[in-house]
């Protein structure tokens, strides 16, 4: 059974041809709300078709790392919840999760979005900390685009919370915002026999044979890459996947 649908998608891959309707590089339809939490600092819902996912910023006062006493940090976690897909269970973080809060994470990061010395209160004693939760409220196929489009959409949409210098007054937000300095964004594509495709729903994503996830800021720079799959990808593979997901990032951000 398992072979026989395989090779039915790779035959209408082989046309251009999906089961939606789609053309292999297109995504489904996209949107992205802000502001969909009241007590997140910042937070946003991005569906893109059926697949939807939810991010909130929460900000925390902690202690700088010895290495770099006068800088912030980011921590990026992601729940796959049970009512998003019956194949996710409750409880400690799965690989699929750690790995999706990872590429995220990475993303961002690398890509230096924003500079960490913003978020020092007091060199060496206190710098914010920011929470970038992932939770995933219907898995239709293709969470590493949502979160990515989410995280950046709920950074952008953050506001750090009241402070008075001891105390944080999370009931009233400041008019300081997050300052970014870049806007990573990252697309995933997926090879199926010898075909390229972006955005695969979840009947779709069983017969992936490899993909890679790119992570680009406005200008198109390179800022991270994860493999994922069991097939090797060539050289060939490799930059023919990057210009596709590099082209569909610029897609995305219109919706930014």
């Amino acid at each position: 059974m398992y072979n026989n649908l395989k090779l039915h998608i790779i035959n209408c891959l082989n046309e251009n041809i999906r089961f939606d309707g789609r053309k292999n590089d297109e995504h489904r339809k996209i949107t992205v709300e802000y502001g969909i939490s009241k007590s997140a600092e910042g937070s946003a819902r991005v569906k893109i078709g059926n697949t939807e996912v939810i991010v909130g910023v929460k900000t925390e006062i902690g202690t700088p790392y010895p290495d770099k006493p006068g800088e912030g940090t980011i921590m990026v976690g992601a729940e796959l919840t049970p009512l998003s897909n019956p194949d996710f269970e409750n409880g400690p973080p799965s690989i699929q999760a750690i790995e999706l809060a990872r590429v995220i994470d990475r993303g961002l990061r690398e890509s230096e979005a924003m500079d960490f010395k913003q978020l020092c209160i007091k060199e060496g004693e206190k710098v914010w900390l920011l929470l970038i939760d992932i939770c995933t409220v219907n898995d239709e196929g293709n969470l590493f685009d949502a979160s990515s489009l989410a995280a950046l959409a709920a950074l952008k949409d953050m506001h750090f919370p009241g402070f008075d210098g001891e105390k944080i007054d999370y009931k009233k937000k400041s008019e300081k915002k997050l300052e970014l300095k870049e806007e990573p964004l990252s697309v995933t594509v997926y090879k199926i026999g010898e075909k390229y495709v972006i955005d695969p729903t979840n009947e779709e994503e069983p017969f992936v044979d490899s993909r890679l996830t790119v992570a680009a800021t406005s200008d198109g720079t390179i800022c991270a890459l994860q493999k994922g799959g069991d097939s090797a990808l060539t050289e060939e593979d490799i930059d023919v996947m990057i210009d596709l997901s590099i082209k569909k990032t610029q897609e995305l951000r219109k919706h930014l």
